[in-house]
């Protein structure tokens, strides 16, 4: 049976969650997609990490971080369907990031360079550099240490540099 404080929150969590979701979706997606440099992927991974989040709003809305938790969920989410799709390579192409409306501009000659990185060193770049997280915002999120965060950035901005160079 119901009580009377179970169906307060229920018609609660609707109306606080749909706030949540669109105060924070594209600001989720925007970061994802760039990482991923697939717009499709990213979208999937948003919206199914959303969805957990509802089902689990309760809690994560009294997180220090909803908004990274389901930026985290989202990422994992991809990667794995990347690794179980077995086709890194054919689901992250070597294009141009190509930013559509607000979408952050990413430099056309650094788009190739930044899709060749991988995933995880191409996630630390976009937070830090397009997006301008911090490292500890970043680690967070990815559910690393700030120390991960500064060698994967180092070794990115090393590559990219080599890349950019020849």
């Amino acid at each position: 049976m119901t009580s009377d404080l179970d169906m307060s929150v229920q018609e609660l969590r609707p109306a606080e969650f749909e706030t949540f979701y669109s105060g924070c979706w594209l600001d989720i997606f925007k970061p994802l997609a760039a990482t991923l440099c697939d717009r499709d992927l990213a979208r999937e991974a948003v919206d199914e990490a959303m969805v957990r989040a509802y089902a689990r709003w309760p809690k994560v809305r009294t997180m220090d971080n909803p908004q990274g938790w389901v930026y985290r969920v989202a990422y994992r989410w991809a990667i794995d369907k990347i690794r179980r799709r077995k086709v890194e390579r054919r689901l992250m192409p070597r294009l141009a990031l190509a930013p559509t409306g607000d979408d952050p501009t990413v430099e056309p000659n650094l788009s190739p360079a930044l899709a060749s990185l991988p995933v995880q060193q191409r996630a630390v770049v976009v937070l830090g550099c397009v997006f301008e997280w911090t490292q500890a915002e970043i680690a967070e999120v990815l559910g690393i240490r700030v120390g991960t965060v500064k060698s994967r950035l180092h070794r990115a901005l090393q590559r990219l540099r080599e890349e950019l160079d020849t």
